[in-house]
């Protein structure tokens, strides 16, 4: 597995990361046997760029790690560990919610975090999502003290605007801004990458696989379980998902051509889009990682990257990708 380097303050990792969001949270039932199977795969296969946060669960998938770190001590010192705080969730009702960027809280956070990680510092922190009732400069400026005090080595924001990132940027360097990005998600193209570009900055594009929708094993809205968080987003439902769905048709019959899956395009394509930025590919199967891994291997020349594009250029999905309470968090 390569490594690249995101941003200019000095953290390399994984050329490909693993969202470990969906061992514990929003996809279904949880099987933490097969996902600490899933960890151990991941380092043996160079892939150490591990991401979770607080409120997957919550607080679940924080501990599953932590136990994973404590089954051998050693892991914890070959792996990359990014975690969030900002979105609260009431453990009693997990669907109620708010966000808070307030230095006390964030302080809080961190503790609960490194006590559930079983760890003394977290590589990269994040803010979850941006609060607007707090200045940025007050939240990035709690976290860079975190970083003063060892207990956080590198600051990241999340679905963060242009206009937030400048700002954040100048009260304390931020190493890293995760937002959704594959090639049904290319918002980030019109106003953020280019921002993180100039101010050197590196990008982690989570659900790169358009939420498992680009691997082309969703056929049917019936496919998602019960409890599956896809069946109250706007792309999986009714004409939307019909008309996501010939998208995604087109794009295995181009990866069959190519006899690699449709997964591995995808991800193929948001590795080729830059050497600053490190895709989290979530799973908790070793089967989709080491098939997500592979496609680490995958060159795409430029008749394809521009096929592609042509294919599925921005603003080719249909629906927004949160319901409409939940997108007006992000991009702020």
């Amino acid at each position: 597995m390569q490594t690249r380097q995101l941003g200019r303050t000095g953290l390399t990792v994984s050329a490909l990361g693993l969202g470990c969001m969906g061992m514990s949270d929003f996809y279904g039932q949880r099987d933490d046997a097969e996902s600490l199977r899933t960890l151990a795969r991941a380092l043996e296969l160079g892939v150490s760029f591990l991401d979770t946060a607080d409120m997957y669960g919550p607080y679940t998938n924080e501990e599953l790690l932590g136990r994973f770190f404590k089954e051998d001590k050693a892991r914890r010192d070959r792996v990359q560990l990014a975690t969030k705080f900002g979105i609260e969730r009431d453990p009693n009702d997990p669907a109620r919610r708010g966000i808070n960027g307030r230095p006390e809280y964030l302080r809080r956070a961190c503790e609960g975090s490194l006590k559930r990680l079983g760890t003394d510092h977290i590589d990269l922190y994040y803010q979850h999502r941006v609060d607007p009732s707090v200045p940025i400069e007050e939240t990035v400026g709690e976290m860079g003290r975190l970083v003063e005090e060892g207990k956080v080595r590198f600051l990241g924001l999340s679905e963060a605007g242009a206009e937030t990132i400048r700002r954040a940027h100048a009260t304390h360097p931020i190493t890293a801004v995760q937002t959704e990005y594959s090639l049904w998600s290319r918002d980030v193209e019109v106003d953020v990458l280019p921002t993180l570009r100039e101010l050197g900055i590196g990008l982690v594009p989570y659900s790169p696989l358009g939420r498992g929708f680009l691997t082309g094993e969703i056929q049917k809205f019936e496919d998602f379980a019960p409890d599956d968080y896809r069946r109250f987003s706007p792309r999986f439902q009714g004409e939307n998902f019909n008309k996501n769905l010939k998208l995604v048709n087109h794009l295995r019959d181009l990866a069959k051509q190519k006899d690699v899956t449709a997964g591995q395009l995808a991800l193929a394509w948001v590795l080729a889009q830059g050497d600053d930025l490190a895709p989290i590919p979530g799973t908790k199967r070793v089967k989709y990682l080491e098939e997500n891994v592979a496609a680490a291997d995958i060159k795409l020349s430029a008749d394809e990257l521009r096929h592609l594009d042509e294919l599925l250029p921005l603003g080719a999905a249909a629906g927004t990708r949160y319901p409409e309470a939940m997108m007006a968090a992000v991009n702020r």
